[in-house]
């Protein structure tokens, strides 16, 4: 199934991990469709312009999943809120500036000079927050205004 024309369902469930150890990942119709508004308000518009693919490393996560991997219990991804993308290196600060300066976002997350970029869409409430992630001298995960 299709989300837009450059975002698919499959692509934005799909989970190794979730298949290497036997967890659902099958989204409600909720969460199909807060993916579906957020391709169609951040992610297709970005393809559109940036014209080239885009390599999403994470969508929807279920709790099972995001436990599994880690992740923020309040995790947007568990809503189908969010996804994770990776680019060409050179690449991510100008796309990281276009979503900034051209989309409606909730949060746009530098993650660990630009590994990643992590962009979550509401449909209703964005905060627009920018934001870079980075490691504390204990390892833990912090953020700070980008």
């Amino acid at each position: 199934m299709n989300l837009t024309k450059n975002f698919s369902l499959i692509e934005l469930t799909s989970s190794e991990t979730a298949v290497r150890k036997g967890i659902d990942n099958t989204p409600s119709q909720e969460v199909v469709n807060n993916l579906k508004n957020l391709c169609e308000n951040v992610m297709q518009p970005l393809r559109d312009w940036y014209g080239k693919p885009i390599n999403i490393t994470s969508g929807y996560r279920s709790l099972k999943l995001n436990k599994a991997i880690g992740g923020s219990v309040t995790s947007d991804h568990c809503l189908g809120c969010a996804i994770d993308f990776t680019l060409p290196k050179e690449d991510y600060k100008e796309v990281f500036e276009w979503i900034r300066n051209n989309c409606e976002y909730d949060q746009i997350i530098n993650e660990f000079n630009f590994q990643w970029i992590h962009v979550s869409f509401r449909s209703s409430s964005n905060r627009k927050q920018s934001l870079a992630a980075y490691k504390n001298a204990i390892g833990q995960t912090k953020y700070k205004p980008y």
